[in-house]
């Protein structure tokens, strides 16, 4: 068949303008050709992206002019002379430089400086501002000192008693190993193996002593004997007494005694002597009998103790009860106007060897004792038992000093057994309660004594001295 003939079904090649295998272009002319497709999706507008978002600022120059590329070489096979400029190194746009036109410049334009005077008076308001701040701290302090003194801010330090005191830079039992006032150079610090150190080869023994709790223990109970045995061992001491007698009589030591006459054995002791003249033996009789009850009175007077030494030996064992361990009582009592309570309170106490405070005040009356266990049961017994606290008695003009502050506290109103009227006051609500009742170390008092407050603040400050000032804090909450 002819290749050449214009049967659709030969085999040569087709002429036509359709069939003709285009020449490979150039790299500029297929980026000319995506810009031009980019520039007319975009439209002649200000370019946009989806959603009216700008387009991103790479694509910025899309729209500007292509240059015309160098020819090139369309023979098939064979490549251009020049090699284009890729697209990733086409210079991109600068998103933070505005081109807009609406600014003559592209920055800021530099202003200079200017001078910026204080206005008259600024210094002088705030100087008076500081003065008015002063003025205000001190009329606080000096209405905080009025209400302390008036006792209006009597529950303002109770917040204080619950504070917890920080831990100290350097603890006590570690001063000795650690060179410093701190811990904050521990590991080099420490001195062990210094020649100044504590801890040494030797072994320190430490003395020996009793412990505390046996002084508190009673003493050991005797053994009971029965009446009968107790008969026995009676006539066998008095058996031996009355043989030693009669061997020292026998070998000439000591005289014979006479016979102990009574009138009921007159006739058997006497016998003739009686018969003969019994007035005279009977006078006789009486006079022994007389006699022996005089020795007896005087061997008693003689062993009776004088007044100086009962009382030491009363001091003497009350210090060896207080020896054994300090009991201490807290009572709170409502009113002390009554006179007579006031001197029970501190004569008892004084009898009984206790040392304490009776700390009267307007609204409560604090009574505080510390002493030995046999003392302080029997002060305890006399606040809770013996002393009637609703009885109202007059005062009296010669009332008997309780101490040094008692004669000044007959002077306040509050503690006289009269009204304003001149009539009893009313205790029938008065009384005693025990507010504690324990043990402690060592006394916090030297000895009794009372003191009148009339405010809380200068009872605390009082009781604070002895590190007793809870106390007056927990008698105000008690009722």
């Amino acid at each position: 068949m002819d290749r050449n003939s214009g049967h659709g079904g030969g085999l040569g090649p087709r002429h036509d303008s359709s069939s003709r295998v285009g020449k490979p272009e150039s790299a500029a002319d297929r980026m000319a050709a995506l810009r031009a497709r980019v520039a007319a999706a975009v439209g002649s507008s200000k370019a946009k992206g989806g959603l009216n978002t700008p387009l991103h600022p790479a694509l910025a120059d899309l729209n500007a002019p292509v240059k015309p590329s160098a020819p090139s070489r369309s023979s098939l096979g064979q490549r251009p002379t020049s090699k284009p400029k890729p697209f990733g190194d086409a210079p991109r746009a600068n998103p933070y430089l505005d081109t807009s036109g609406s600014h003559g410049q592209t920055g800021k334009a530099r202003e200079s400086r200017q001078l910026l005077f204080n206005q008259k008076g600024k210094y002088i308001a705030q100087g008076n501002a500081l003065r008015r701040q002063a003025a205000l701290e001190e009329m606080k302090k000096k209405i905080a000192a009025q209400a302390r003194k008036a006792g209006l801010d009597e529950d303002r330090d109770i917040e204080k008693l619950f504070v917890v005191e920080a831990p100290p830079e350097l603890e006590w039992w570690d001063e000795g190993l650690i060179d410093g006032n701190d811990y904050s150079n521990v590991p080099n610090s420490i001195k062990i193996d210094t020649p100044d150190s504590i801890v040494t080869v030797y072994i320190q023994h430490p003395v020996a002593i009793e412990p505390p709790q046996d002084k508190l223990a009673p003493p050991p109970k005797p053994m009971y004997l029965t009446p009968k045995e107790q008969q026995k061992l009676r006539r066998q001491r008095r058996l031996e007494e009355n043989r030693e007698k009669q061997a020292k009589i026998r070998l000439g030591f000591e005289p014979p005694p006479e016979p102990k006459v009574k009138i009921g054995n007159l006739m058997r002791v006497l016998g003739d002597v009686a018969v003969k003249d019994p007035t005279a033996v009977e006078a006789k009789v009486r006079k022994q009998i007389q006699d022996r009850f005089n020795k007896h009175m005087a061997d008693n007077e003689e062993r009776k103790l004088t007044k100086e030494q009962r009382h030491e030996k009363l001091a003497n064992n009350q210090s060896k009860d207080a020896a054994k361990g300090i009991h201490i009582l807290v009572f709170k009592i409502n009113n002390l106007a009554n006179g007579q309570h006031r001197y029970k309170i501190s004569i008892n106490a004084t009898q009984n060897g206790l040392n304490g405070v009776c700390i009267m005040h307007p609204k409560q009356n604090l009574v505080i004792v510390e002493g030995g266990e046999h003392s302080i049961n029997n002060y305890k017994k006399l606040m809770l038992r013996r002393i009637d606290w609703m009885e109202a008695l007059p005062s009296r003009e010669k009332d008997v000093s309780a101490g040094p502050a008692a004669e000044k506290a007959t002077v306040r109103g509050w503690l006289k057994a009269e009204d304003e009227n001149g009539q009893l006051k009313d205790l029938s609500t008065n009384k005693c309660i025990l507010l504690f009742e324990g043990e402690t170390k060592a006394q916090a008092f030297k000895k009794w004594g009372s003191k009148v407050c009339e405010t809380d603040q200068e009872a605390r400050e009082f009781l604070a001295r002895a590190k007793m000032d809870s106390f007056w804090t927990l008698a105000k909450n008690t009722t």
